[in-house]
């Protein structure tokens, strides 16, 4: 089975795990240390800053 393309960038994924307080964790154990809760915070959180980024866009789609 062929691994999947990654839909979040790295960047992303540490600048997530930093606003969380488990980069560390991630940098010294790597992601499969991260708690299956903080993973799933990470996700929630990617998720709710991608619903952000797309109304922010559709917002300015209006305005035109």
């Amino acid at each position: 089975m062929s691994r999947r393309r990654s839909i979040m960038s790295d960047a992303l994924k540490y600048e997530l795990a930093k606003e969380l307080g488990v980069e560390d964790i991630v940098r010294t154990e790597g992601w499969g240390a991260v708690s299956s809760r903080n993973c799933g915070n990470l996700v929630k959180l990617a998720i709710e800053r991608a619903e952000r980024a797309l109304a922010q866009q559709q917002q300015v789609g209006y305005d035109r």
